[in-house]
């Protein structure tokens, strides 16, 4: 049974471990280097338990297999009501309704706040990613073209928004 709660502290070095999965493995992140539990610090800084920016951990009672968030889409003001929405599954939780209950119970979790648009940037082809989105009523808007290197190759990012 996955239980959805607020991430704490104590989650961080799984978080970071998740995350470095996709660093390693995948060109989802573009970050090339793995990252440190220090190095995330500020990252899990931004979050609360009220407001815009949530982080939202999946745990079956031996630790994360996941999170989803909301952060800052971009630094200036008036961008202050879009967040920008994030969700990892640990490799043995994907394809198992995981990054589903996540973004559930995510999407709940902000919904009376200040939010006027959530939006989700996906590196391109995912179709997994592609379809979780679609299913929360993301809709495609725009695709950057060759816009990251990794793995030996450019990567598109297909970017998504729905209304809150």
């Amino acid at each position: 049974m996955v239980h959805i709660r607020p991430g704490t502290l104590r989650d961080l070095p799984r978080l970071v471990e998740i995350y470095n999965h996709y660093i390693l493995h995948t060109p989802v992140t573009f970050d090339l280097e793995p990252v440190t539990i220090e190095q995330r610090r500020p990252w899990f800084d931004q979050f609360a338990d009220q407001g815009r920016h949530r982080l939202l951990v999946a745990d079956e009672g031996h630790g994360a297999l996941g999170y989803a968030c909301t952060h800052q889409f971009r630094v200036k003001a008036a961008y202050d009501t879009t967040v920008e929405t994030t969700v990892y599954c640990a490799p043995e939780a994907t394809g198992c309704g995981t990054g589903s209950a996540l973004y559930t119970a995510l999407f709940l979790a902000v919904a009376h706040e200040d939010i006027h648009r959530l939006v989700a940037g996906i590196t391109l082809p995912n179709a997994a990613s592609v379809a979780l989105h679609q299913r929360f009523g993301f809709a495609p808007v725009g695709v950057f073209h060759a816009v990251g290197r990794k793995l030996g190759r450019y990567w598109d990012v297909g970017w998504y928004e729905r209304a809150l």
